[in-house]
């Protein structure tokens, strides 16, 4: 019977690794397209489509996007300084809220729960949202309304609600307070050391939203100086679209002019690189905060 098991468990791992190599190779060809077309000849790409290989090496994309390198450096120094300055403040927030809502001698954690939970399913609305940030609190073209609305998020806090739950038994906050130690210091040498897996994985969600973050921008800036780089390289694909498609419509053959393809590529990586570096670091935590609870016993 032992000998039975063992050759099905062997064969349950072939076909396992099968499966995650043949999704890795999924996963791994659309990115390696964007490489490739981003260093291809744009009028190759649009007479003879994508190829995992440049058959005709052209760096004219990356030149169109870096054709102005101040701003794009501009670009790149307001996304970042948002992404840093939004991460740590929302991580602050979000795990005080989350530390808050689970202590089980806080009065109205369940109303505030409810509240929080409340929010996910109705909302007031674009208008009122918009009018709320210009009007009353007068953030309009400011680094504040970049970060602001970014920084509380209902999913994230009931996520690190469950984790810390999780994660920090009741006997080591007791004992703590035994000891001496106030609610803050409970926090932050205690619930903080012990929640590192879900502090990186709300930590990449933050992350990931003020990087891609480009809605902000169109709604709240006028000045360019201060455009995040998701909507500064939008307008630029924007830029690039309305060219392309005033020589169709006119007759000029501006289209071969104006490498549109393999610009598009080039931003894409340009964009998502440092994202890409970043998640190997923190993937253990990442994975771990998300299983969290998921087996019980």
């Amino acid at each position: 019977m032992k000998i039975k098991d063992e050759k099905y468990f062997g064969l349950f791992q072939t076909i396992a690794y099968l499966t995650v190599t043949l999704v890795t190779i999924a996963c791994l060809i659309p990115f390696l397209l964007i490489i490739s077309a981003s260093f291809t000849d744009n009028e190759y790409i649009i007479r003879e489509g994508y190829s995992l290989i440049p058959q005709k090496f052209s760096l004219a994309g990356y030149r169109m996007v870096l054709e102005f390198p101040q701003e794009v450096l501009r670009a790149y120094g307001v996304t970042t300084s948002t992404t840093i300055i939004g991460t740590l403040l929302g991580l602050f927030l979000i795990t005080m809220a989350g530390y808050v809502l689970q202590r089980k001698d806080f009065k109205y954690r369940n109303q505030l729960s409810f509240y929080i939970y409340f929010t996910t399913l109705f909302g007031g609305g674009l208008i009122p949202w918009y009018i709320m940030y210009t009007k009353y609190f007068k953030l309009m073209d400011t680094y504040t309304i970049l970060v602001l609305p970014g920084l509380m998020s209902p999913f994230l806090i009931i996520l690190m609600k469950n984790f810390i739950r999780s994660a920090v038994p009741d006997e080591i906050v007791e004992s703590a307070k035994i000891d001496g130690a106030n609610d803050f210091t409970i926090y932050w040498r205690i619930v903080l050391k012990l929640s590192l897996p879900g502090i990186a994985t709300v930590s990449l969600f933050l992350a990931l939203h003020f990087w891609n973050d480009w809605f902000s921008s169109s709604l709240f800036i006028n000045d360019q100086k201060m455009y995040q780089l998701q909507y500064y390289l939008y307008n630029i694909i924007n830029t690039i679209s309305f060219l392309a498609n005033m020589g169709a419509g006119t007759g000029v053959a501006l289209s071969q002019d104006v490498p549109t393809e393999s610009t598009k590529m080039a931003m894409a990586l340009i964009v998502t690189g440092p994202i890409v570096l970043l998640y190997p670091f923190i993937q253990r935590y990442f994975v771990k905060g998300l299983t969290i609870g998921a087996v019980k016993g």
